[in-house]
């Protein structure tokens, strides 16, 4: 069974659209997707749209749960939160409803999915050995999948439960699945933030073992001028461009 993973696609249309275009190249099983649709990006309906179409499972992330009033604007500050309350505006009925459906957390066979981390679904990020170690030891299943950082990891768990091994997953980092239990976090498809500007996502192979990391470029200057348009801060349009 192959499985795409993507996550944190934050209505960047030409982000998604270019990943998905290689998720079809590389032909897959299933789709899932760790949340935050929604949030900092101009096309929401659009892409709520696609994920909806194409995921067999999708997890609500806080940018999703704030524009759906399950979270207060003013928990988010600055573009953060002027892109929330715009997006709040605009986002349509079928959007809202399938997002509406969505939980931050999920378990599936032999994974173990979490917007945030097992401790916070929404909130808790896992950016240190520390934070992993804790999500491997909290959970059972052999995969652990979390978003919510915008950057890619990959670690494992030591053979004796004391300890992590791996960190950050640039571009082509692979994954052996079958040494052990492991906490992924495939990037961000829509605001990666690992000094990367292309669009992150990652390739599961279950029947080879194996976890493949992957980035693609898309069109930035489209996104940006797109989020200018809508009269979204700029700052959301500059970073894009850095990975940051």
């Amino acid at each position: 069974m192959r499985i795409a993973v993507v996550s944190d696609v934050h209505a960047n249309l030409h982000a998604l659209e270019a990943v998905l275009g290689e998720v079809d190249k590389e032909g897959f099983d299933e789709m899932w997707c760790l949340g935050d649709v929604v949030g900092y990006g101009p096309k929401p309906n659009e892409c709520v749209a696609l994920v909806q179409k194409r995921t067999a499972i999708c997890l609500a992330g806080n940018h999703d749960l704030v524009v759906l009033g399950k979270i207060s604007v003013a928990t988010f500050g600055g573009e953060a939160g002027a892109a929330a309350a715009w997006t709040r505006e605009v986002l349509d009925a079928p959007a809202r409803e399938f997002l509406m459906t969505l939980a931050p957390s999920a378990v599936t066979t032999g994974a173990e999915l979490f917007h945030g981390s097992p401790r916070d679904p929404v909130w808790a990020y896992v950016l240190s050995e520390g934070a992993a170690l804790e999500s491997l030891l909290s959970t059972s299943e052999p995969l652990v999948l979390v978003g919510h950082s915008h950057v890619a990891l990959a670690l494992a768990l030591e053979p004796a439960g004391d300890g992590v091994t791996g960190g950050l997953a640039p571009a082509d980092t692979v994954a052996e699945l079958a040494t052990g239990r492991w906490l992924l976090n495939p990037g961000s498809v829509g605001q990666p933030r690992d000094g990367d500007a292309r669009a992150a996502w990652a390739l599961i192979d279950k029947v080879a073992g194996r976890a493949e990391f992957r980035r693609v470029t898309y069109p930035i200057e489209q996104t940006q001028a797109e989020i200018r348009e809508q009269g979204l801060p700029s700052a959301l349009a500059v970073r894009l461009a850095h990975g940051i």
